[in-house]
């Protein structure tokens, strides 16, 4: 108990320092970490039939917990499989009744009693399905809470005293259930990084030793694992920005003199969707307002310039930008703006409109400015 309370107080230490849920995609995953093995009680029942409750007691080092998960996020809760593997070495062992191969009557056999100090290893391999439900915001730390229904194959390996031969060395494969508990926080827009408890159970493991004793127990354990998880959804895309309404027209006070005509140069900004050069609705609704003052500009040169975000490679993104570009020419020229009076320029994700870190989507990046008049676009 004393080492469950340590590893429980390091356990809360970690969780209050500071995933990114991917709603209906699959993830994969890797854990490991520290492990303690509650004592193993054996009841031994000879050959003859003659039981003994609890007749040898195994006490275990700290271990190591290892497993591997893939599963599929469905929003707010998760199924996922799982291999595991857990191990502890024997550190002392207590016996009411004889041990073969060392002959001996009972006793406490440790490294501090000398030449009989206990030796061996205590494993469970275990096949897991697990539920989990969560809960919190998808873009921070989220917590989790669970378990999971399987089958363990638990191994007594190579249990002896001092240096002679093992008395025990045995496996068994039984159910398997465990209680899992824990955060993940996104580190990238793919990879979350979990800190998880585990309490682990399996019943009714039955092994023979050397002289054909039953020997009967149940392997209990507690973890604390930290891991990495990796999630193949796509992040949504943010939605893109509603296109500004046109002014209307104020009321005409009677006999109002002819308004002079003005030219208005733009800049006019259509915005495109990721890693794509398609006019939208919304860009439409712009470029067509940008047509419509064109006509007050007279013969004015038409510059476009193409821009692209930084969530691809810039060479990339060059060629992006100038397929938007030309995308936009080939709207304006539909619309009777001769094609000869525009030019188009590309200039990737080197002009973002909205600072950000490389492979970061920004809508405002992806873009294409329409200018009239000398100088445009420069």
């Amino acid at each position: 108990m004393r080492k469950l309370a340590v590893l429980m107080a390091l356990a809360s230490t970690a969780i209050a320092s500071p995933v990114l849920a991917r709603d209906n995609a699959w993830y994969v995953g890797v854990e490991g970490g520290a492990m303690i093995v509650e004592d193993l009680d054996y009841d031994v029942t000879t050959a003859a039939g003659v039981g003994t409750d609890s007749g040898i007691s195994i006490d275990h080092d700290y271990g190591y917990d290892v497993d591997a998960v893939i599963g599929y996020d469905f929003g707010g809760f998760r199924l996922e499989t799982e291999v595991g593997y857990k191990s502890a070495v024997v550190d002392e062992l207590t016996s009411t009744v004889t041990v073969p191969a060392f002959n001996a009557a009972g006793g406490t056999f440790n490294v501090a009693s000398g030449n009989r100090d206990a030796g061996g290893r205590t494993s469970a391999l275990s096949f897991m399905v697990n539920g989990l439900l969560d809960f919190g915001a998808d873009d921070g730390i989220q917590g989790f809470i669970g378990g999971g229904v399987g089958v363990a194959r638990v191994k007594a390996d190579s249990y002896r005293l001092s240096t002679r031969g093992a008395f025990l060395d045995d496996s068994d494969t039984v159910f398997a259930f465990q209680g899992l508990a824990g955060v993940r926080a996104p580190l990238t827009d793919t990879i979350d990084a979990t800190l998880k408890y585990r309490f682990f159970n399996a019943d009714d493991v039955k092994l023979v030793d050397i002289g054909n004793r039953q020997l009967e127990t149940r392997f209990r354990s507690h973890s604390i694992l930290g891991g990495v998880t990796f999630n193949f959804g796509e992040p949504a895309p943010p939605p893109a920005p509603e296109a500004p309404p046109i002014p209307e027209a104020p009321l005409a006070p009677p006999a109002p003199p002819e308004p002079a005509v003005v030219c208005s140069p733009g800049p006019f900004i259509v915005f495109f969707e990721w890693d794509k050069s398609d006019i939208t609705p919304e860009a439409s609704s712009i470029l067509d307002n940008a047509v419509t003052q064109y006509t007050n500009c007279g013969n004015a040169q038409v510059m476009l310039a193409g821009h692209a975000d930084k969530s691809g490679a810039a060479s990339y993104n060059v060629g992006l930008s100038q397929r938007r570009a030309d995308a936009v020419r080939g709207y304006l020229s539909s619309r009777s703006i001769p094609e000869a009076s525009i030019s188009t320029e590309a200039f990737g994700e080197s002009r973002p409109r909205v600072d950000t870190a490389d492979n970061v989507r920004e809508v405002q990046n992806r873009r294409v400015e329409v200018m009239y008049g000398p100088g445009a676009g420069q």
